[in-house]
């Protein structure tokens, strides 16, 4: 198997925390540097120019000489490390001058692989110029090595793509540098997720439906031609999930050559005395915000439910989460209090005072807040779809009802003037985590969550829900550590049932139940490590490589 000896990885979300494919850069990263001893080079935009990067530390001493080649020909770069485990080297790239010369891109890129920017709006220009300016870093980069003689003909290099935003890139780097190989990953086709989101039946027409045609009437055209395009033209093209797959094939008319299923790295999960300690804190501060919102008293026989994401409402199933939790109301096999938090980033305004200045005063209440079913201000409150549906359901958190829904709007960054602690500080506080996904190609939380010893549900259409199902050898439940319910474009509510039913059984079991569920989670989430997911990378490198070889020898 041929193995590269420099690896440039480009995404948007490098030192740039805005969803999921962060952790899964962040998370693998580790395992690559203790492979590849700083010969991984992550590529990311820089948005911070002269403010601080949380993410990021610059070192003006790595590759010196280079920055100030690159400088000299007017690429903006900043050199340093991207703080995470394993600290790999990050290169944080000024996209901002391409913006002029956009028109001349766009053109060359029709010409040479007739992707269509015309219809092009949003983030479609934004990550188009990153993508260009990451690929530039890459071709100074290794220009300047091979003029040193540093890089030869034998030296190996792989440049790899994530998502549609950095298509651009890595037909640039196929054209201008042949000698690299190129591994292009699609997280999820956006034409897919579109489709999903757009309320259509994406699984049971998947055979009928013709990507082109839907990204015309979808008003997709641009990202789904830069992605097909890309997907077709480098020598690995790959995706997380088996599912993802059949999209790809579907939609992108492009079998993928190998499935880069998401790892986890565990090296931050507490243990031992720790872990009890942070579970106790979490369920504490839990409990606090929820006494000082709704003036009730919850102990710790209360189930802590959540459910957490982006805020794709029908496609993560919050709105099928909403749905479980009223029928859970009514269900009289509930054996426990529930309290259940949406843990979803929506158009946040500010914390709301009154709760602050309740949980300041360290006192207990027995009267509910205005509006106890959320803990920040929203722009949008009477729009919002969450409050909307639990407002169209009547619950209001009363007294008199065993299960409480508290929408938590923000992201879980230890800033967000209510909770304030960080999103893996709060999810080992929970009991259950629910991610009853409709449009999911891998699925992180759920397998966050069992990595915290949280036992989870989710759905056989998210990519973690199949694959866990497959190491089961039947489809997951709860005594598993892992719930996997069948879901189809319409079983909407037998899904909102089997949620219930599900949480009600939980709240009847007994302590050494729980304990073997938790004790089976965390089992299966050591099955998902990068050092068991890490040998389908080297696979995708190999592919590319030999391609690259092979033009080489032509």
């Amino acid at each position: 198997m041929l193995k590269p000896d420099f690896i440039f990885e480009s995404s948007w979300e490098v030192c740039n925390k805005v969803g999921g494919i962060y952790t899964v850069l962040s998370s693998r990263a580790k395992t690559l540097q203790d492979e590849m001893k700083d010969r991984i080079i992550f590529i990311g935009p820089d948005f911070w120019k002269e403010n601080v990067c949380p993410y990021f530390k610059e070192e003006k001493s790595l590759f010196a000489q280079w920055q100030w080649e690159a400088k000299e020909q007017g690429l903006l770069v900043r050199v340093g490390r991207w703080t995470i485990p394993g600290e790999p080297i990050a290169v944080l790239v000024d996209f901002n001058p391409y913006f002029e010369k956009k028109n001349e891109i766009y053109g060359w890129l029709w010409e040479h692989y007739r992707v269509d920017s015309l219809h092009a709006y949003g983030d479609y220009d934004e990550a188009s110029m990153f993508s260009y300016a990451a690929a530039l870093v890459v071709e100074s980069f290794y220009t300047f090595n091979v003029q040193r003689s540093t890089f030869t003909d034998k030296t190996r290099v792989v440049y790899h793509a994530n998502e549609w935003m950095c298509g651009l890139g890595a037909l640039y780097i196929n054209n201008k540098l042949p000698q690299i190989g190129t591994v292009f990953t699609t997280h999820a086709t956006s034409i897919g997720r579109s489709i999903a989101g757009n309320q259509k039946p994406l699984y049971d027409y998947l055979f009928a439906y013709n990507g082109d045609q839907m990204a015309g009437e979808l008003n997709m055209q641009s990202k789904h031609s830069i992605e097909k395009q890309t997907a077709h033209h480098v020598d690995c093209f790959t995706t997380v999930s088996d599912i993802t797959a059949r999209e790809c094939v579907e939609l992108l008319d492009k079998p993928v050559d190998v499935v880069l299923p998401n790892g986890f790295d565990d090296s931050f999960v507490p243990k031992g005395a720790q872990f009890t300690r942070k579970r106790k804190a979490a369920r504490q501060r839990l409990f606090q915000v929820a006494n000082a919102l709704l003036g009730e008293q919850f102990d710790d026989d209360t189930l802590i439910v959540s459910t957490s994401g982006r805020y794709e409402f029908r496609n993560k199933g919050i709105d099928v989460f909403v749905e479980a939790m009223n029928r859970l109301l009514r269900d009289r096999d509930l054996k426990k209090k529930v309290l259940a938090f949406i843990e979803v980033p929506g158009w946040v305004g500010e914390p709301r005072k009154d709760l602050q200045e309740r949980l300041a005063s360290k006192q207990t209440f027995d009267t509910p807040l205005d509006v106890p079913q959320v803990t920040h201000w929203l722009h949008n409150m009477s729009h919002d779809n969450v409050l909307s549906m639990m407002k169209y359901y009547d619950m209001h958190n009363r007294k008199d009802e065993h299960v409480k829904v508290i929408f938590l709007p923000c992201y879980l960054d230890g800033k967000d003037g209510i909770v304030d602690m960080t999103y893996y500080d709060v999810v080992l506080g929970n009991d259950l985590c629910v991610y009853p996904s409709y449009y999911e190609p891998w699925g992180y939380t759920p397998l966050e969550a069992i990595a915290f010893k949280v036992p989870c549900i989710t759905t056989d259409l998210a990519g973690f829900g199949l694959w866990a199902n497959k190491v089961f050898g039947h489809d997951g439940e709860i005594e598993d550590g892992v719930k996997v319910i069948h879901r189809t474009d319409y079983n909407y509510s037998e899904v909102a049932d089997a949620i219930k039913d599900t949480v009600a059984r939980f709240s009847a079991m007994s302590a050494k139940q729980v304990d073997a569920c938790r004790k089976q989670a965390v089992a299966l989430s050591k099955k998902a490590l990068w050092s068991e997911f890490i040998q389908y990378y080297y696979e995708a490198y190999d592919i590319a490589l030999r391609k690259a070889e092979a033009r080489k020898a032509q």
